[in-house]
């Protein structure tokens, strides 16, 4: 199971992220957990200086943005 964090404030586009995340994981059929980091100090951490951000097993691999469809399924599959 691939772990999944996103981190921002708690913005509207941090929300869709996350539900985003999950919604594509039912479609393939694939377990993961998502967790929401909204502290500063964590988000500074892993050196995001745009959110939301992205981090899969505590790797950022995404920033600034809502990640796309294709974006996600290629996380999942990796």
């Amino acid at each position: 199971m691939k772990t999944f964090e996103v981190l921002g404030t708690g913005c509207k586009k941090c929300v869709n992220t996350a539900e985003k995340i999950e919604q594509v994981a039912r479609e393939l059929n694939e377990e993961v957990e998502v967790t929401k980091v909204t502290d500063p100090e964590k988000i500074m951490e892993y050196q995001v200086m745009s959110t939301p951000a992205v981090a899969v097993d505590g790797k950022v691999v995404h920033s600034g943005s809502i990640p796309e469809h294709d974006k996600i399924v290629g996380w999942l599959n990796a």
